[in-house]
Parts: structure tokens; sequence; C-alpha cells
């Protein structure tokens, strides 16, 4: 594996110089290859880490009082890993890998570095931060407002669109990738509630499912039945720092 997933995910969005590549790739010199089920960091533990996810599925997660897991994001090859953990003794969340996946760790001392000498690249971690505090606060509104089949369908749509930046080729048919359990410590739903609400969504044709794989037949409706934002488009980017 060579170049720079995080400058691949950021190239999306603003034309890279050479020099910020480059930058980015030092981030990912060393990999990690962690086992499905793994934890990578563990909540209320120390860490002076950060990694990008280089290949797989992760996720983060915390526990709650009753033993019950919330899941708080899906985490994609790209995505910069830690990044809450690095302003605080303790990490405030669980990383563990939902399949077998490579990260590449890196010292907080990269990232200071990083912003000091790229400040461009230092306020796109930022964006990217405000991405993800939006997105959950979207999510954190679902799941105190919304009826239970729009909090699936809203899931459905997002690992869709996030799946799109890794495949650019990626229509409206993706594996899902995530157990039934899992969809429900998401978006707060049983394991039972979260199949029927997934037949409720078939049956109204708003989606099909065979082997694992998803197809969304009519996104505009599955959209309106969620009330869902992608919150990776309709960004304003032009206070950024001139670029080197």
């Amino acid at each position: 594996m060579s170049g720079s997933c995080f400058a691949e995910m950021l190239s999306q969005l603003i034309d890279l110089s050479t020099v910020e590549q480059k930058a980015l790739e030092k981030l990912e010199e060393r990999h990690r290859s962690v086992r499905r089920g793994a934890v990578l960091q563990r909540e209320n533990e120390g860490s002076n880490e950060l990694y990008i996810l280089r290949k797989g599925l992760m996720m983060s997660y915390v526990l709650l009082d009753d033993g019950s897991r919330q899941i708080l994001r899906f985490l994609f090859p790209g995505d910069m890993l830690g990044v809450s953990s690095a302003v605080y003794r303790e990490a405030p969340e669980t990383l563990a890998a939902l399949s077998d996946c490579v990260v590449c760790p890196f010292d907080r001392a990269a990232l200071s570095d990083l912003m000091l000498e790229h400040p461009r690249l230092g306020a796109m971690v930022l964006v990217y931060s405000q991405i993800e505090r939006v997105a959950l606060t979207d999510r954190l509104a679902a799941l105190g407002r919304t009826s239970a089949k729009a909090r699936v369908a809203a899931l459905l749509l997002d690992l869709r669109n996030r799946l799109r930046g890794t495949d650019k080729d990626l229509t409206n048919v993706f594996t899902l990738g995530l157990t039934q359990e899992e969809v429900g410590d998401a978006t707060g739903l049983t394991a039972v509630h979260v199949n029927r609400m997934l037949r409720q969504l078939e049956e109204e044709h708003l989606i099909a499912r065979e082997g694992g794989r998803v197809t969304l037949l009519d996104e505009r409706a599955l959209a309106r039945a969620a009330n869902y934002v992608n919150r990776y488009e309709g960004l304003d980017l032009s206070w950024l720092p001139k670029g080197p």
C-alpha cells in the first residue's frame, strides 16, 4: 500500500499540493493490522497515539451504565481515529474493528507538527471534526425525535454515502457489512426491531436485500422518510488558509 488514504479523502474537497500530500503520507508510514473484533483503543484508558484507518471498517462506541453499547460512529478508510483522545488524559470512546483492518498509528506530536507546518491541513482536520460533530448531532436528534423506520433508513443512506468516499463507482447497491445487532446499537433499537424495520422498508419498495447487499430502490423517498441530510455535501471552505 502506498500514498495516503487521508490525503485521498481530503482531495475530494480541496486541491492538495505535492508538499501537503507528502506531509500526509508521513502520517501513514507505519502499518498495523487489527483483526476483526479486536479493540484498538479502550474507553477510559490512556493513549498517546492517533490513527488513520487504511483498510476495513471500524466503529467507536461507549458502554452505558446498564451494560448496553451505544455505537457513535462507523469509521471508513481515510478517517482519522482517536482525535478526541488527543485532548483528554483518558480515551472517551472505544475503537474496535468490525472487519480485518489496517491502521496507521502516529504520535500526537506528529499532529502538532502538521498543524504548525501546514496550517491548511490543520484546518482540514478541524473541518472533518465538525462534519462528524454535526452528523452525530443529527443522529442524537433522530434517537430522540424520529421513528424506528426513519433511524434505520438514515443509517443506510449514511453508510452508502460514506462508502462512496472510498469507492467513487458505488451507486445504490452496497454491502451492509453490519449485523442487525450492530445496526441496533447505532440506532437505539433491538435486533428484532431492526429486522422488522428492514422488512418494512422492503415492503414499501424503498430497499431490496439479497446476500448481505442492500439496494436503495427509491433514494428520494428513503431520504424523505429518514429526514436525512448528507453532511458531506454543501460545505463552504472559502475561508481556508491558502495552500503552499
